[in-house]
């Protein structure tokens, strides 16, 4: 049993079957904001019993949203309801030293990636040129800043135009200027700035991503690099499609891939995974 439920045993009774075992929190203590998904049929008693417990938990959190829809449209959006609280949903969040100025419910961001963002940032070596596509506010590309100062750069491309200016004003809060270059535009366009010019590129992208693997093979040195590509799987396959889609792509281009990584990210949806795969991409 969650905390939330050990918390709210006694006084829900038998509808403490619908508190979700887990919720995010998306800020800091300067002020942050927590996301809560509840089952199909939550009654409202329920939902505001579990947003007070959160907010007694954490002193901090100033509104509880529950997910009112799935992301949908091409920021991969959603939309929320508050539970309790008030006041503005932009905060500051901190992330291994890294501070992420947002709005979750206008921008995508997910608080549960951390120690991914980390785990890629960390194998980042001096004097590499980076490419992260679908950059949102900036999150990976920070990350990579901060742990490694020796970076050459890293060109951080994002679609949504807020998310965009979230980035820009990010790098500055960091004091990464010249060193993290957002760039508002589609990774389709904007990429081709930095064909032949990448040591490496991140595709934090789980569902589509697949549909820009020739554009990250295009930014790769001649000598080629690494791709961190994330995908989508199903529990009983999690990597087969993923790695024979960056087999296909190297074919395309007298390239070939080495599997240096394979791991799961997050839960999708129930029983699929948001999955990465880590290759090193060799000439021929």
């Amino acid at each position: 049993m969650g905390q939330l439920k050990r918390f709210l045993a006694e006084q829900l009774g038998d509808d403490v079957r619908y508190v979700p075992s887990s919720y995010d929190v998306v800020g800091s203590r300067g002020g942050a904001v927590a996301i809560v998904e509840f089952p199909e049929g939550a009654p409202d008693h329920v939902k505001l019993a579990v947003a007070e417990a959160i907010m007694r938990v954490n002193k901090h959190v100033r509104v509880v949203l529950e997910k009112a829809s799935e992301r949908k449209g091409v920021f991969r959006l959603r939309e929320y309801r508050v539970i309790a609280g008030s006041g503005s949903t932009e905060v500051i969040h901190v992330e291994h030293g890294v501070k992420l100025k947002l709005d979750p419910t206008k921008v995508y961001f997910s608080p549960r990636e951390a120690t991914e963002r980390l785990r890629v940032a960390r194998q980042v070596r001096p004097g590499e040129f980076v490419m992260v596509m679908f950059a949102g506010v900036g999150p990976y590309a920070l990350m990579i800043a901060a742990v490694q100062p020796g970076v050459k750069g890293v060109v951080a491309i994002e679609l949504n135009p807020l998310a965009y200016e979230y980035m820009v004003e990010n790098v500055r809060l960091n004091k990464v200027e010249g060193k993290v270059i957002p760039v508002l535009g589609d990774v389709k366009v904007a990429a081709r700035g930095w064909y032949g010019m990448c040591d490496r590129v991140v595709m934090p992208l789980p569902k589509g991503a697949h549909m820009f693997l020739d554009r990250a093979f295009q930014c790769l040195k001649p000598e080629g690099g690494v791709i961190h590509f994330y995908h989508w799987a199903p529990e009983g396959d999690l990597y087969s499609e993923a790695f024979a889609l960056l087999e296909r792509e190297a074919v395309l281009r007298g390239m070939r891939v080495k599997l240096l990584d394979a791991r799961i990210v997050s839960e999708y949806a129930p029983r699929v995974y948001k999955v990465c795969i880590d290759a090193r991409v060799l000439p021929e």
